[in-house]
């Protein structure tokens, strides 16, 4: 994985560069292609936390950055990627098909998993997965093919039900986000969370709709999140 320094400019506005054992973009060689991320780790991380970003998003999703630097001022490092190169992107754009090839999206997190835990920031520290919408479910397979590896995962507004035959064999700690005014993908979850024979909880986020937009609600994710992470991040430290 080849890392490049991020300039203290390219810090959000609330974090200090000189906070960061590492504040970069890294290039994450996998198989023939090569996908570009922003991995933050605070000094004293407890964890990693990589993003699976939902259908037709990328590493630099509003909502999604929002989410890391709650969980970065929290304690943990994050690594936002983009799951797709941008020829892959311009051809999805097109036909729609690579953001619900589950199986496709959870190998290349996995990937990234392997990649990321070289680094030498990063290699003692316990790995949790955020997925929102379909990256939801590429985090639940990638999970259910890592075992042990994985010791926290959250969905945001996701599709875990697209994660199929792998739910029941998840093993990390599985926290399933939703908005309460989400009513089909609300359904979804809870079919989908009877399936995780693992540690879960199912929050609902009252009020809220599917890209948690409401006053307050992306905030409760991000808390939610943060507090899901700490916990099980701490079990392993």
């Amino acid at each position: 994985m080849k890392t490049h320094v991020r300039s203290p400019e390219a810090a959000s506005s609330h974090e200090e560069h000189h906070a960061f054992a590492v504040s970069a973009t890294v290039q994450i060689p996998i198989g023939p292609v090569t996908l570009l991320g922003d991995l933050e780790i605070p000094w004293d991380a407890t964890g990693l936390v990589l993003f699976a970003h939902g259908s037709g998003s990328s590493r630099h999703s509003p909502r999604n950055q929002a989410v890391a630097r709650a969980l970065r001022a929290a304690g943990s490092g994050t690594l936002l990627f983009d799951l797709l190169t941008q020829d892959e992107e311009a051809v999805d754009d097109r036909t729609g098909h690579l953001r619900f090839d589950i199986r496709f999206l959870a190998e290349r997190l996995a990937a990234a998993t392997r990649c990321v835990t070289s680094h030498e920031e990063a290699e003692h520290l316990p790995i949790g997965y955020f997925g929102a919408s379909t990256g939801g479910a590429a985090a639940l397979v990638a999970a259910a093919e890592l075992g042990t590896e994985v010791k926290a995962v959250v969905s945001r507004g996701g599709r875990p039900d697209l994660a199929g035959d792998a739910l029941p064999l998840v093993k990390a700690p599985t926290l399933l986000i939703v908005g309460g005014h989400d009513g089909e993908v609300l359904r979804l979850n809870k079919d989908a969370y009877e399936q995780l024979s693992c540690e879960k909880k199912l929050a609902v986020v009252p009020r809220a709709t599917h890209l948690f937009e409401e006053p307050g609600a992306l905030e409760e994710v991000a808390r939610l999140a943060s507090d899901w992470f700490q916990q099980h991040f701490g079990a392993h430290r």
